[in-house]
């Protein structure tokens, strides 16, 4: 359990993913480019690449991003935060998509 301060202090913005790559040598991971409303677009790792025959199919989806993680290192790759999605036990799986009419960078609420 975690207080409300500490939930607190969890920035969740929606981003839209601008560009999708299979990170070399590895099963799990995709590099994705994400615009967040910011200046720059970032690049987060992700190891959802399972769920996905053709990764490219995420280009294009709005979903919730926590954007204020420490960079991190996975694979020799910096992410910059993290995606929000859902699964099961069961290897059930699910991305969080908003509508197309909520603009990158939106905060979550």
């Amino acid at each position: 359990m975690i207080n409300f301060e500490d939930f607190k202090k969890i920035e969740v913005r929606i981003g839209e993913i601008l560009k999708v790559e299979k990170i070399p040598d590895s099963e799990k991971l995709l590099k994705l480019t994400v615009d967040l409303g910011e200046e720059n677009p970032r690049q987060i790792i992700s190891g959802i690449s399972p769920y996905f025959s053709d990764p490219s199919v995420l280009e294009g989806k709005k979903c919730p991003f926590v954007v204020n993680l420490e960079p991190r290192k996975i694979f020799g790759f910096e992410s910059q935060g993290m995606i929000l999605c859902a699964s099961s036990e069961e290897d059930s799986f699910s991305l969080l998509e908003v509508a197309p009419s909520i603009k990158a960078g939106t905060l979550v609420k």
